[in-house]
């Protein structure tokens, strides 16, 4: 455990200036400005709606986007970067020579990048919360302040981050494999256009697919609000989408161990 505990420590030491750690601040943070401000300005169109409506569009906004798109390039990214120190120093042979377990080093530089990714959607709940404030206090004829969707908001980015999970492990197994950014960006970007595609298709084994997780997890939930009429815009957390995304997280980690574990480091 002590061994585990270090190593979570050393990830974090030698990230925090990389924008491995700083993308998961910056990103939610640099997108609900912009969002914010576009809303500020066109605040006119959602005037007439409800509070309930009015927070529905604009989490929509950013929700719609990062489910699709930004999400798992963002994991993309993230999982090559955090590898790609000991790749780029050639430092797996100096890691692995250290007395703390392989599996303990394995799991802490994967829990490391778990732990960004809900970093991650936890700050855009928050900012996505205190964007509509602000909008609130910038403009009093908005309704946000009238209706009180936090819970249901975490609730949401909980959901998107098991549906995120799957996609995760995979792109962590590659940058593992592969050095160069290339491969692991390369076939993660085709796989995120392709899970795209079928999710918007329709297409009924698009669940398989682990790229597709985060669109049908937005997808079901918006499926479940806008045909219910209570106002506190339930919906299930686990659905078929997560518990696929889970079982291929949990299958693509255990992979990747043996991989480190049998790999010759020069």
């Amino acid at each position: 455990m002590q061994g585990f505990l270090l190593s979570i420590q050393s990830e974090f030491y030698k990230t925090r200036k990389t924008l491995a750690f700083l993308s998961a601040i910056l990103l939610p943070l640099i997108l609900c400005i912009l969002i914010t401000a576009g809303f500020y300005t066109h605040a006119d169109r959602i005037m007439f709606l409800s509070a309930k409506m009015q927070w529905f569009r604009f989490s929509g906004a950013f929700l719609g986007v990062m489910g699709s798109l930004i999400l798992p390039i963002l994991i993309i990214f993230q999982t090559f970067s955090v590898n790609n120190i000991e790749h780029r120093a050639e430092m797996w042979k100096s890691l692995f020579s250290l007395p703390i377990p392989k599996w303990s080093i394995y799991s802490a530089k994967y829990i490391y990048v778990v732990f960004l990714n809900a970093l991650c959607l936890a700050l855009f709940a928050s900012f996505i919360i205190a964007s509509g404030h602000l909008l609130n206090v910038l403009n009093p004829e908005l309704k946000f302040n009238q209706f009180d969707i936090s819970a249901i908001l975490f609730k949401l980015h909980l959901k998107l981050f098991l549906a995120s999970l799957g996609i995760l492990s995979i792109q962590f197994l590659f940058s593992l494999l592969w050095a160069d950014f290339l491969k692991p960006m390369g076939i993660g970007f085709v796989l995120t256009v392709f899970g795209i595609i079928t999710a918007n298709l329709g297409w009924k084994y698009a669940f398989t697919i682990p790229y597709t997780h985060p669109m049908l997890a937005l997808q079901s939930m918006m499926k479940q609000v806008l045909n219910n009429t209570n106002e506190q815009m339930e919906f299930d957390l686990l659905s078929q989408e997560i518990y696929v995304s889970l079982i291929v997280a949990a299958i693509t980690f255990i992979i990747g161990y043996f991989v480190i574990n049998k790999r010759s480091v020069r």
